[in-house]
This record gives C-alpha cells, structure tokens and sequence, in this order.
C-alpha cells in the first residue's frame, strides 16, 4: 500500500508544528520526487551515503534533521550539491528536514532523548534562545537527577547514557563538585552556555563546541560537557521512525546510521 507523499510531509509538519519556529534551516519538504511513498529512510544528515543507502533500500523519501538547504538557499548546485541532488533526482526520491523542531519537540525530540538517556527526570523545563531570537520556543532543557551527583558521577552518568560506557570526549570541570541542576541543548549549542548559568545549572551538555565556549564556562563557573554532535542529535529521526510506523503501518520505515565523532 502507498501514501500519497503530501500526507506524510504534512502529518510531519503538523506533528513537530514547524510553522512556530525562525530557523537557520528549511524545515519540511525540500526537494520532491515520487508523489507516491511506499518506503521512508530517517537519517541524522542528508549526505551523499546516505542517500545512497536509501536508493539501495529503495526508499521513496529521506526525512532528515539537518537538510540541504540553510539561510538564504542553495547558491551553487555544484560538487557535493550537485551529487547529492543528482542522487536524489534521478531516483525519484524526496527530501524533508526538521532542524529545531526536531530538537525541542517534547515527546520527539532530540533534548528529550538526551535527557531520557542519562536519566534525567526530575524538575524538566526549559531555557534560552538561540541568537538573535527573542521570542519563540526555547531551545534548551533543565532537569535534575534524583539526588545530586558528584561531579565525577555525573560525568560517569552521561557517558554511559551518551557514549557507550566512555568518558565523554570534552569535559571542562569549572563547575561545583556536586551536581544539581543539568542543562542540555544537542548539536552545536554552546552559545546556550551564559542562559543556562543564569537559569542555575552546574552543569552544561551539548554536542559540539565554539572555540570561545571553554573560557566563557571558566568565567561562568559551570562544567562543559560536549558529547558529540551525531550522538546527540540522533534520537530524533529514532523516535521518528516509530512514530511514522504507528501512523503509516503499511509502509516499510528505517533509520540509516551513518555516524561520526564530531
């Protein structure tokens, strides 16, 4: 059985309700093929290999968080853009991305995940903004454990939850050796770094780093933890896949993972 291709864009639009969010990236359809769906990849990135996978899955569409076109639109449609739409083209298949609603949605996205997989339960909220936003949805999530961690436990805490049992890549230990209070943002979130010190966090984790972000956590007195930004940022297109098989059970959805240490 088939779905028309607009359904499941819109059942993804109205789910993650991209029409509240300024974004760097276009969120929904970017580029459209076969209006008919019978099989869906969900990736982390759009990239020439996983696009490749999905042509060997023979998937109709990729739903991706960080997508093809960012700011003021495609350019060039040369090299790697070129490839990439090549892929895509020339096998019928579409693209939709969701970038910030995919990390803020709050039983989908990616903070929720994180937070979920280093057991952070207790008193969730949420903080910050992304620059030069002074309204919309927040991006960063707060939480606590059950009872404070040590510094060293917390930093155990999100490794076995984030990094297979590793310590984390980055740890920056400016903060208080007991743990309370945890805020996270995935991807590459550091300039979330003075909110979170102003909304009481000892303890800050995201995925990738500024150059800038160790001195301002020093300044800040607040432990940087950054984990990577494809470890953070993959347990939104993971829930995804469940919930398009819940709404569309006859279709055949899969999760490509194509990782990296950044």
């Amino acid at each position: 059985m088939t779905v028309r291709l607009h359904e499941v864009v819109s059942f993804l639009d109205s789910t993650l309700e991209i029409e509240g969010f300024r974004d760097s990236g276009l969120n929904g359809l970017q580029v459209q093929g076969s209006a008919e769906v019978d099989r869906i990849v969900t990736a982390v990135s759009a990239s020439a290999e996983v696009f490749e996978r999905a042509i060997e899955l023979d998937a109709d569409l990729v739903v991706v968080h960080h997508g093809l076109i960012w700011g003021k639109g495609i350019e060039r449609v040369t090299g790697t853009m070129a490839r990439r739409l090549n892929l895509l083209l020339s096998h019928s298949m579409s693209l939709a991305s969701y970038h910030l609603p995919l990390d803020v949605h709050p039983r989908l996205g990616n903070n929720v995940g994180l937070a979920d997989a280093i057991a952070l339960q207790a008193n969730r909220s949420t903080f910050g903004r992304a620059p030069g936003q002074e309204t919309g949805p927040e991006i960063g999530l707060l939480g606590a454990w059950g009872s404070s961690l040590s510094l060293q436990d917390a930093v155990l805490r999100i490794g076995a939850g984030v990094c297979n049992g590793q310590t984390p890549r980055f740890v920056f230990p400016f903060g208080p050796q007991q743990v309370r209070t945890v805020g996270l943002c995935t991807g590459a979130a550091s300039f979330l770094l003075e909110a979170a010190a102003q909304a009481g966090c000892d303890i800050f984790v995201t995925g990738e780093l500024s150059e800038n972000s160790v001195a301002i956590a020093k300044e800040l007195q607040i432990t940087l933890v950054a984990v990577g930004h494809y470890a953070t940022e993959v347990f939104g297109v993971l829930r995804l896949v469940d919930e398009l098989r819940m709404k569309f059970a006859d279709l055949q959805i899969d999760f490509v993972d194509v990782p990296t240490p950044i």
